[in-house]
């Protein structure tokens, strides 16, 4: 590949954003008091084309899940998730307004596993084994789910697929233009990997962790709750990988950024007990 073609083709890769496929503002999230993140700037493939790509694989999801019958239809269960859930959804457009048009679902899958998700476009699914394993409160589960919604609204999974798009063009092309050998190759894809990918998504845990403190205190539940949660969860994830090898925040680094934080979501608490 001459040079003449490698820089029309990065002229094409840097210019997507430009061309309105999508590059979301930079800028913080309006605050009051409340958090303040900032949404990825990197959104190259169409919100339509991932939220309906989303809902079928949570659509299969389901099926397999019937199947296999995991999925939870204990009604007590099922109703205090989706009961949680329902209360943090509205307050979620401040943060996303295209929330509002969502068709929002939510699901519980009877297995051991301690996990949740929120798929782009709403598509929530919460694992019984969080729950009783960790035997969350109300406030707690609500941290739980409020952390999840807050990646759809993010649109972390849209900022991930397009990160991927641009990577995978990136390396190719250095590839080519360095006459990288296959192990070549195989090295820069680990380069971006440690360098792109995992403090990418690191970032994204820490803003959905702080997205997921203020929708739970705009609804009433006590944010305080998100300290007994990750402390319950460092507990059950002994043998955590390195933090720089890792896609989450350390445990440590993750509660003190939710205590630094706190004081802007407080008043919000006290305003949504008081409207319960």
């Amino acid at each position: 590949m001459n040079r003449c073609i490698l820089r029309t083709l990065l002229s094409v890769v840097l210019l997507l954003p430009v061309a309105g496929v999508g590059m979301a503002s930079a800028q913080p999230a309006p605050t009051e008091t409340g958090v303040q993140v900032r949404k990825p700037r990197l959104l190259l493939v169409p919100e339509s084309t991932v939220n309906a790509t989303a809902a079928q694989q949570y659509a299969q999801m389901k099926q397999q899940a019937q199947a296999r019958r995991v999925l939870n239809v204990d009604a007590p269960q099922v109703q205090r998730v989706r009961g949680i859930a329902q209360r943090l959804i509205p307050h979620g457009t401040r943060f996303n307004p295209q929330a509002a048009q969502w068709a929002w679902e939510v699901n519980v899958i009877d297995a051991p596993q301690i996990n949740a998700f929120c798929m782009p476009g709403g598509k929530i699914m919460v694992f019984d084994g969080l729950i009783e394993t960790l035997k969350l409160s109300d406030d707690e589960l609500a941290a739980v789910i409020g952390h999840e919604i807050a990646h759809a609204l993010l649109e972390h999974g849209r900022a991930r697929m397009s990160e991927q798009v641009l990577k995978g063009v990136g390396i190719n092309l250095a590839a080519a233009y360095f006459g990288l050998s296959d192990l070549g190759a195989a090295a820069l894809a680990q380069a971006a990997q440690l360098a792109i990918t995992l403090p990418y998504s690191r970032g994204h845990e820490t803003d959905a962790d702080l997205v997921g403190l203020e929708l739970a205190a705009r609804a009433g539940y006590d944010p305080r709750a998100a300290l007994s949660l990750w402390r319950k969860m460092s507990a059950a994830s002994k043998g955590q990988p390195p933090q720089f090898l890792s896609t989450h925040p350390g445990h440590a680094q993750r509660i003190a950024e939710i205590e630094r934080n706190l004081p802007r979501v407080m008043d919000l608490y006290a305003r949504g007990v008081r409207a319960r």
